[in-house]
């Protein structure tokens, strides 16, 4: 968790902007899910989990985020969930966006949630636990498909 204290200290700054009611109420909220998404750090992926006990393949994980933080049930795949909400360019990514990656040769085949400061969190792999990433990395940049900001789904 010490890693991502500085993550945390960016976001909650964040929350001081002013903005319109609506709009400042939405960012506290997708606020609030990147912390709870760092909070989960030292879990383990597993290919097809979907909780904290059992762990997390990179769906599992936004899933299980969006619906324990907001309540919002998403698709179980990244590539459905590539479909969801309205689609991003890079300038626009918030805390709490969608950001999608072409890691298994199979177009938005990875998914994580943007944190800010061009960080994400995401399950990465077998052997891995949640990480926090710079998607400005050539890795990650070189794989980017894009972004989706999720609407309230009430």
């Amino acid at each position: 968790m010490k890693k991502f204290l500085p993550a945390l200290l960016l976001l909650c700054s964040a929350c001081a902007s002013t903005q319109p009611p609506e709009s400042a109420s939405r960012n506290e909220g997708m606020n609030e899910l990147a912390i709870y998404a760092m909070s989960l750090a030292d879990t383990q992926y597993q290919y097809g989990g979907n909780s904290p006990g059992n762990g997390f393949d990179c769906s599992g994980f936004v899933r299980y985020v969006f619906q324990q933080s907001l309540g919002w049930p998403l698709p179980r795949t990244s590539g459905e969930m590539s479909r969801a909400g309205v689609a991003l360019s890079t300038d626009q990514l918030r805390p709490g966006d969608l950001v999608f990656f072409n890691t298994q040769q199979q177009p938005f085949s990875h998914v994580g949630i943007y944190v800010g400061e061009d960080r994400f969190v995401h399950a990465p792999r077998s052997g891995k636990a949640i990480a926090l990433v710079n998607m400005r990395e050539n890795y990650w940049q070189s794989r980017y498909d894009g972004a989706r900001r999720i609407a309230s789904q009430r």
